[in-house]
């Protein structure tokens, strides 16, 4: 058999290419189209806004910053060179010479001052410490960007679950609104049932605009953290029936709280900066050495020297700045232990109000919603039989409508309270409860 034509196999392959590259085309539009449908959970809005916080880098390059800050502390200061010329003639007749008479001198040095090695040390540890600190406020603010994106999910969810409510009601009012209408029709209702049905259509209409506004809002805010969310919808609520700290073990916890760590980290540090000032009572020397070259006709010169600061006035200065260093610390203690105390009482508060809040949830979804909800179904059948006027109905809608707002603001406000507590500590924190049970014996 003879082999198709050239131009044959030619088109064959360039229909190979275009069929190849028209169906990687089609599956590239199918993933970017299913990307975008993908809808975005309350973790993984988290994720986007701690990758996308700048605060955090600025904070690690603050660390690095004070961290070789550390290294340059602990070296000796850098040695001074000195040069110029001594008792130099500006009168007589050797006036301006460098080489006549015997006391002029051409002179280059090196001073050094000798810092005490713990000196070094410690000033070299308030830097590292500094370097904690910063470390400890990243925690802090990484557990506020995890907390407030939180927040900001969680209006937006309940935002459009009330707004999708209001919209269910409105969709009923109409329906209301041709039922009211047909009857008035056929001589079997009033035109003030026809005006009372237009009339609730309008109030829901208000509302749905109200909400819509605030799904706007809440979507502003969820913006601020993850960028543009254009489009994407909300994943399911994550289960937010438990919390992370424990309620019995609520002080030992918050003790390694990233706010307290601060503190800590502080109080470690007027602790360093007080020693550094105890340090500061042994002055330290300098020492000097110096080549001095004179004329020819005489001996060239070395000169050594100790150079020691007189601490005359130490009950002025030295112990002065020691008892402020002392300040500071019982300062930084102080401030650490009322911070503790606040934090621990603002936490028992919201774990109880979250814990009364869940309770009235389970109130609504258990018994106000249902009851609602058989009072609309009656009010609907007492009307159809004749037994009851379209006012009782649509009042009755509007009691079914404002029990369902009432338990998603609740809901709302329960779970914000959890994402409070919840997000207490950065996600990635780890608290063993080994760790938890040193502090506790």
């Amino acid at each position: 058999m003879s082999s198709p034509p050239l131009s044959l196999r030619k088109v064959v392959r360039l229909f190979s290419k275009i069929s190849f590259s028209a169906l990687a085309g089609s599956l590239m539009l199918v993933a970017s189209a299913y990307a975008a449908e993908v809808p975005l959970t309350l973790a993984e809005a988290q994720r986007r806004a701690v990758e996308r916080s700048r605060q955090l880098t600025a904070q690690d390059f603050s660390v690095s910053a004070a961290r070789d800050m550390a290294v340059a502390a602990h070296q000796l200061p850098d040695p001074i060179l000195k040069f110029g010329i001594d008792n130099l003639p500006v009168t007589g007749r050797d006036r301006g010479s460098l080489n006549n008479d015997f006391m002029t001198m051409r002179r280059v040095g090196v001073m050094q001052e000798i810092t005490r090695s713990d000196k070094r040390q410690l000033r070299s540890d308030s830097f590292e410490l500094e370097a904690q600190k910063t470390l400890a406020e990243k925690a802090v603010t990484t557990a506020a960007i995890e907390r407030d994106t939180a927040l900001a999910w969680l209006d937006r969810f309940y935002a459009e679950a009330m707004a999708a409510v209001v919209a269910e009601q409105g969709e009923q009012a109409r329906l209301e609104i041709q039922a009211a209408e047909g009857a008035y029709r056929a001589g079997r209702g009033s035109q003030a049932d026809v005006l009372a049905a237009r009339s609730a259509l309008a109030t829901f209409d208000d509302r749905a605009s109200e909400a819509q506004r605030r799904v706007r809002t809440a979507n502003i805010a969820l913006t601020r953290w993850i960028g543009d969310i254009s489009g994407v919808s909300l994943a399911s609520k994550p289960k937010t029936d438990a919390i992370r700290m424990d309620p019995a073990r609520l002080d030992s916890q918050l003790n390694h709280h990233p706010q307290i760590a601060v503190l800590s980290t502080q109080v470690d540090l007027a602790e360093t900066q007080a020693r550094l000032a105890k340090a500061n009572e042994k002055a330290d020397w300098t020492v000097e050495v110096a080549f001095q070259q004179r004329g020819a006709a005489y001996s060239n010169m070395i000169s050594v020297g100790v150079s020691i600061p007189l601490q005359w006035n130490r009950k002025n200065r030295q112990d002065r700045e020691l008892s402020a260093k002392l300040a500071l610390v019982d300062q930084a203690k102080d401030a650490r232990e009322d911070m503790l105390r606040a934090d621990i009482a603002e936490a028992r508060n919201m774990i109880e109000e979250w814990q009364n809040d869940r309770e009235r949830s389970a109130r609504y979804e258990r018994e106000l919603i249902p009851l609602a909800n058989q009072r609309t179904g009656a009010a609907i059948t007492a009307y159809r039989g004749g037994k009851a006027s379209l006012v009782e109905v649509l009042a009755a809608r509007r009691n079914d409508i404002d029990v369902r707002i009432q338990a998603l603001q609740l809901a709302t406000d329960t779970d914000r309270l959890w994402a409070q507590l919840n997000f207490l500590f950065p996600i990635d924190a780890v608290m063993t409860s080994k760790e938890i049970k040193k502090d506790t014996q």
